[in-house]
């Protein structure tokens, strides 16, 4: 039991066109790597994106996404927008699994969910939830240009981070994730040659969560 309590407790929060149950497959490395040191917990968003195709409309493993950035709820992340279409019910999801089945140490998010997780984090330091953070990984992020997000880039985030992403990433170019980057006061980033995916290199991960490993301990 108590290995248990001493790993670092993380919130994990998937991409756009993903799942908890696709997520979790996709950090199969890294929960295999950190496996004494890390417990995941994965939340599936709770948006279903619309198909033409029914045979992937009727699977549950895949395609949810946080909030909308048209009405006819489609999201791209490069393209700006008066409308964060299902957004609150994306908080209040949050919110809940944080009081069921918190507290979480720290937060980790991959593209759509990366952003998620910056705003997560702004609305901690602004005291505007009851959850607490003590760090957040944040995996092909990027700012929402979701013109009601633009309130929550106006501070820097005093919470230690790590920034991953990847130099020939096809769908968040660098600059957008850099910006996300220079949001955090404690920024540690790892740039590596690929594209747009969670890494599964071990050494990526490995300085970043002993050291929060180490604050927990002490």
């Amino acid at each position: 039991m108590q290995v248990a309590q001493d790993k670092l407790k993380i919130l994990a929060i998937h991409g756009y066109h993903q799942s908890d149950v696709i997520f979790k497959s996709k950090l199969g490395s890294l929960r295999k790597g950190f496996k004494k040191q890390l417990d995941f917990t994965f939340v599936r968003a709770p948006h279903k994106i619309p198909t033409e195709n029914e045979l992937v409309k009727d699977a549950e493993e895949s395609d949810y996404g946080w909030w909308f950035n048209t009405e006819d709820r489609v999201f791209k992340a490069t393209v700006p927008s008066d409308h964060c279409i299902g957004f609150e019910d994306s908080l209040d999801l949050i919110l809940k699994t944080c009081q069921e089945q918190g507290p979480f140490d720290g937060i980790l998010g991959f593209s759509q969910g990366a952003a998620f997780t910056a705003i997560l984090c702004v609305m901690q330091q602004r005291k505007m939830f009851p959850f607490k953070f003590n760090f957040a990984i944040i995996i092909s992020g990027f700012k929402s240009l979701c013109m009601p997000h633009a309130e929550y880039y106006t501070e820097i985030i005093d919470i230690p981070s790590l920034h991953i992403y990847g130099q020939s990433d096809k769908v968040i170019p660098t600059d957008m994730t850099e910006k996300v980057c220079d949001l955090f006061k404690d920024c540690n980033k790892v740039i590596h040659e690929g594209g747009h995916y969670v890494p599964s290199q071990k050494n990526i991960y490995k300085t970043f969560i002993m050291d929060m490993m180490e604050r927990k301990l002490h």
